[in-house]
């Protein structure tokens, strides 16, 4: 399923989850995707607790994940589902345009985020992006916020956005292509696939395919957790910026 997807040509409607607490909102969000011949909302959650139950439930391959919640939290939920669940991508909802603020969301998994008073139209193109593998986040603050989180402490394994690779399986470095190696690099530098392609002078559907192929490689849900992941790993030099 997993594949359908990162492949840009899925056969059936993608799963969304709504997380959120006040029911007027998740009505609007529901009508809005339900509209979409390629979105299919499966659930609505009214707290983190729910959202986590939830996905275990029906394996979304998406959540719309608000952050204030009651009994447990989006960003909490945001921890739990992508340990469990690291395929699941989540994309934050929250009324906060702060880099401190959205550098905790991404250390929790999600792949990005998208304002509350977005429009409509950027708020589904932020969803089909977040399900392309791509990332939401424009590239200044992707590379602003990466190279936050490369200088900062590791986490603990727990907390990862994906599930870190067990002993006795393929180490990712070996398991990545030479070419594979050098777009993972110029992803974790916040650049765009035709960007990718550009430097390395290859065409642009290949750098797509070179990036779906990392992002399942490294079991990650998106281009941003795969940045993360690699630097976790230290498969890239985070001091060539």
């Amino acid at each position: 399923m997993e594949d359908e997807r990162q492949n840009g040509t899925p056969d059936r409607s993608a799963r969304v989850l709504i997380a959120d607490d006040h029911d007027l909102v998740r009505d609007g969000y529901h009508r809005m995707l339900d509209r979409e011949p390629d979105l299919e909302v499966v659930g609505e959650a009214a707290n983190g607790r729910e959202a986590l139950e939830l996905c275990r439930e029906l394996r979304p391959d998406l959540v719309l994940m608000d952050v204030r919640m009651p009994e447990m939290d989006g960003l909490e939920a945001t921890r739990k589902i992508k340990a469990e669940l690291p395929h699941t991508s989540v994309l934050v909802v929250t009324t906060y345009d702060n880099p401190d603020y959205l550098l905790e969301a991404i250390e929790a998994g999600a792949a990005g985020y998208v304002l509350k008073d977005a429009p409509k139209k950027q708020l589904i193109n932020a969803v089909r992006r977040t399900l392309n593998g791509e990332s939401p986040l424009n590239q200044e603050l992707a590379v602003q916020l990466i190279s936050r989180f490369a200088r900062g402490p590791a986490r603990p394994a727990d907390l990862a956005g994906a599930s870190v690779p067990r002993a006795g399986g393929t180490p990712p470095s070996s398991a990545l292509t030479p070419r594979e190696l050098e777009v993972l690099g110029r992803l974790a530098q916040g650049k765009s696939n035709p960007q990718i392609a550009q430097e390395l002078v290859i065409a642009r559907p290949t750098a797509k395919t070179h990036v779906e192929r990392i992002i399942r490689k490294l079991g990650v849900s998106d281009r941003t957790q795969a940045a993360i992941r690699a630097i976790e790993l230290g498969l890239v030099d985070t001091n060539s910026r």
